[in-house]
């Protein structure tokens, strides 16, 4: 037995009359003390057996829940299955080392109106053993928790979900969920939730969900997580192969991640009003890094870097009523075509009604540096103070009269290979290059005081 063993083994019984009241039965435990807690050894539970002991856990997580008394999981192997978490669980373990594995059944760890659960420091592994999807979706499934604290866990070899949180508020912290066949994290009508500084990897869908059931306030926070490698097995347009979905989530905030390799966005914003994506690392993202789409009102996207992307930003769906950005001091680079698809994309920035660019920095778009409107989908955009570097065409906008205005000035433009300012006809430049040419023949266009170098 090794001394950390020895060590939370010592905890739990060195509460003596206390930890014998607990083991005794519910009457007693009524009146236990709390305090450092109790080895879920008193409870007869062993590590590295090679028997179910799922019973004997159940009696323990209900016994110290009911006495406010803490579970310590010593060092090794617990084989379980259909565990239900209380109002009250603490479940406190060894990081990395005091691993709970799923043995296949309805659910793994579960809890309804589980206020207040503390998990700590435990191994959580579904070793690749479905669930009843009528009972679960994640292998720590959760509704209704007012207050749930999750730390330093690592949930690992789910068939679906690692964490599934329904209507729950609390904290995901110090995290590290991989390998799992759709999400590593799905948080629906939550109230009040902050996902911080957890490591995401080797997830088949995408690493966070932050979804409403109608459309609403969430308020979640995704702050400093490391996200990458998420793949998009269940195919799409884009619902899969993304660091961070929000959909229907008003208010939220996502701000300090760095996320590479997934097969669609970094950041995918859908029907989300006023999201917040600022000072995100992005690189290597398959389709756009950050997006804003379809019924939003409302998007900050400001002092994120995207490095090697099929498109930078895009805030789109003015036809959907997705309206009103601003997309400001932003770094975008080395973007890329995909010439094997319809939507090539190869495009810095682009977005199309009641928008504000200002302040950001593109080079090597090989379609175009920032591109206004599609059709008659713009409105009211100010393109100001920018510079494109080595763009096809540095500034496009769209040429359909029947959009709204769009103010131009002050961009620097350099390495143009097609114009540094365009009109455009969908993708297609027509006309002069509007920084050495006049913009009479579009009333809609206010261009003015911008300068363009050859390199």
């Amino acid at each position: 037995m090794d001394s950390m063993r020895r060590r939370f083994l010592g905890a739990g019984l060195a509460l003596g009359a206390g930890a014998a009241a607990l083991a005794s039965g519910p009457r007693s435990a009524q009146a236990a003390p709390t305090g450092l807690g109790v080895s879920i050894a008193t409870f007869g539970v062993e590590p590295d057996s090679k028997v179910d002991q799922s019973l004997a856990f159940q009696e323990a997580i209900d016994k110290t829940a009911e006495a406010g008394t803490a579970l310590l999981i010593p060092p090794g192997r617990y084989q379980v299955r259909d565990l239900m978490l209380r109002a009250g669980t603490a479940l406190i373990g060894v990081e990395g080392r005091s691993r709970l594995i799923y043995g296949g059944g309805n659910t793994f760890l579960a809890g309804d109106g589980a206020n207040g659960l503390l998990l700590d420091g435990l191994v959580l592994d579904g070793n690749a053993q479905p669930l009843d999807p009528a009972r679960a979706d994640g292998l720590l499934s959760l509704s209704a928790c007012e207050r749930i604290a999750l730390r330093r866990l690592t949930i690992e070899n789910g068939l679906i979900n690692g964490v599934s949180l329904r209507g729950c508020s609390g904290q995901v912290t110090d995290c590290a969920i991989e390998s799992c066949g759709n999400t590593a994290l799905f948080a629906i009508d939550s109230t009040g939730l902050e996902i911080a500084h957890n490591r995401i990897e080797r997830i088949g869908n995408n690493g966070v969900q932050v979804w409403r059931s109608e459309p609403g306030e969430d308020g979640t926070t995704v702050i400093g997580n490391r996200i990458r490698l998420i793949e998009a097995r269940g195919g799409g347009t884009g619902e899969n192969g993304n660091g961070v979905n929000l959909y229907r989530a008003a208010s939220a905030l996502v701000s300090g991640n760095r996320i590479a390799d997934c097969a669609f966005s970094a950041v995918r914003a859908n029907a989300s009003a006023n999201a917040q994506m600022i000072g995100n690392s992005c690189e290597r993202l398959g389709e756009v890094a950050l997006y804003a789409e379809f019924a939003f009102e409302g998007v900050v996207i400001s002092s994120n870097l995207v490095d090697n992307a099929a498109q930078g930003i895009s805030v789109t769906n003015f036809n959907e009523g997705g309206r009103l950005a601003v997309v400001s001091a932003n770094l975008v680079r080395n973007l890329f075509r995909r010439e094997d698809s319809e939507d090539k994309r190869g495009v810095g920035i682009s977005v199309e009604a009641d928008a504000s660019v200002t302040g950001n920095v593109v080079e090597g778009a090989p379609t175009a540096g920032i591109l206004v409107g599609w059709g008659s989908f713009k409105r009211d955009v100010a393109v100001i103070g920018n510079l494109v570097r080595k763009a096809k065409v540095g500034i496009g906008i769209s040429s359909d009269p029947e959009g709204g205005v769009v103010f131009v000035s002050q961009n620097m433009i350099a390495a143009a290979a097609d114009g540094a300012i365009r009109a455009l006809d969908g993708l297609k430049p027509i006309g002069p290059d509007l920084t050495q040419a006049s913009a009479e023949a579009y009333p809609n266009f206010a261009i003015l005081a911008n300068v363009a170098t050859r390199g």
